[in-house]
């Protein structure tokens, strides 16, 4: 039995326990489950939680991947799309996983998807006009997924067939959080959402296992990931490379952990920026100064020290995902708390990056906090942390601050009136338009 000291969050309704307020209300949920201690219990759907809000105890559960394992109600959705991805899979496979991955988005191979990344943010801006006013998520996820699509296939995949994966993926990508917070027998009655999603799911995987086989039968050399992926060997583990089915898992990994996730930030970061003029003339200043007339590219990233600043603070206001799932392994303590095996355990970026006692007047846009020093281990924490801290972390930070300092270079964004922009449980800003500004 879990310590019966663990206080529950109120407000639990029958069926669905907390889920429709983390859905519709998340900022005013997570921030006041600190105010019940360390650990706070919670219900999504019929699954008890007990959610971390110490950032000393989410260090010990992400650095404690053999008894903080993967799993629970996040992660039981997110394998019906990745399967035994990077992502997703348990302790057991981990390890020989992200030897075999890593080297794919190794620091040595950014310079390469930089001048993707370059190249198509580059086309984006030129093609905006004068006083248009844009969608800004779905502007910025169109750009993420073009860079994950060039940079994954290279020319493996037809135009048509670009697109249809895409559209696979923004809708998987939409049904996830919900399927994985509404009880279960719901998500196999046939609703149209129900049924695009599977429709969705099967055309994505048919369309990867083709691309596969195809490269399979005729490899040749190049530097697109799924090229690394499929001459990916592990040398610890007696020099065996990936199953076509993890390589199939790992593709829809790095869509799902690197598309949406990049283009929120952006969209965050230019909503942010419309709102604080002043940060923005001063960003505006560093990157006249340091691209001039062109995009931004790979060289000019040491000398963006705002940019990078601007998406920092991005990431500590709106983390990648609100929350994260773990289940016990073993009988444990966490702090003056013991959990039996089985129990599943949240910790949330967003619970620790909004603490008043860790970070100064943690609801205000500040890039300046991050000038003189580091945040410490545990109080920022948007990639994770341990050995399972996001592997992708360089290749989004790199892309994000490419795509941040093209943009201000070239354009002034500002919000459009009578516009109310919402956030969800996504942390997509649902209602972002903005018009577009041409810089004189």
């Amino acid at each position: 039995m879990k310590s019966p000291d663990i206080p529950k969050a109120r407000g639990a309704l029958p069926l669905v326990g907390h889920a429709p307020r983390l859905f519709h209300r998340p900022h005013e949920f997570l921030t006041g489950l600190p105010a019940y201690g360390d650990l706070v219990e919670i219900r999504l759907g019929p699954v008890r939680a007990v959610v971390v809000c110490d950032p000393e105890l989410t260090r010990q559960v992400l650095r404690g991947d053999r008894v903080f394992d993967k799993g629970g109600v996040i992660y039981r959705r997110l394998r019906e799309l990745g399967g035994d991805g990077l992502v997703t899979s348990t302790h057991d496979r981990h390890r020989r996983q992200r030897r075999l991955t890593g080297h794919a988005l190794h620091s040595a191979n950014l310079p390469g998807y930089a001048r993707t990344m370059t190249r198509q943010i580059d086309s984006l801006t030129e093609r905006w006009g004068d006083g248009q006013v844009l969608d800004v998520p779905a502007e910025m996820l169109g750009f993420t997924m073009r860079v994950l699509t060039e940079t994954m296939f290279s020319s493996a995949l037809p135009r048509h067939a670009l697109g249809e994966t895409v559209e696979d993926l923004v809708v998987i990508m939409r049904g996830i959080l919900r399927r994985s917070v509404v009880p279960a027998p719901l998500n196999q009655i046939p609703t149209r959402g129900n049924r695009r999603y599977q429709r969705a799911l099967v055309h994505l995987r048919t369309t990867l296992d083709a691309v596969i086989a195809d490269r399979r039968a005729a490899p040749r050399e190049g530097e697109d990931l799924l090229s690394r992926l499929l001459s990916a060997r592990d040398v610890a583990g007696g020099g065996h490379g990936l199953t076509d089915r993890e390589v199939a898992d790992n593709v829809i990994t790095f869509f799902v952990a690197g598309s949406e996730t990049t283009a929120n930030a952006l969209a965050w970061a230019l909503h942010l920026l419309a709102r604080h003029p002043r940060i923005e003339d001063r960003l505006h200043t560093e990157v006249r100064q340091v691209l001039g007339d062109g995009p931004a590219g790979y060289d000019h990233l040491p000398r963006l020290g705002l940019t990078k600043r601007v998406i920092a603070e991005t990431l500590r206001l709106y983390p990648p995902a609100l929350m994260f799932t773990r289940i016990t392994t073993t009988d444990t303590e966490l702090g003056r708390h013991r959990l039996p095996a089985g129990t599943t355990v949240v910790f949330s970026p967003y619970v620790i990056h909004h603490r008043a006692d860790l970070h100064d007047d943690p609801e205000s846009f500040d890039p300046s906090r991050w000038e003189s020093m580091p945040p410490a281990r545990g109080d920022y924490v948007p990639f994770g942390s341990g050995p399972r801290k996001c592997v992708g972390e360089q290749f989004g930070m790199t892309e994000a601050t490419l795509a941040l300092a093209t943009i201000t270079a070239r354009w002034h964004l500002e919000s459009v009136p009578g516009r109310r922009v919402r956030t969800a449980m996504s942390l997509n800003p649902h209602g972002l338009r903005m018009r577009v500004v041409a810089r004189t």
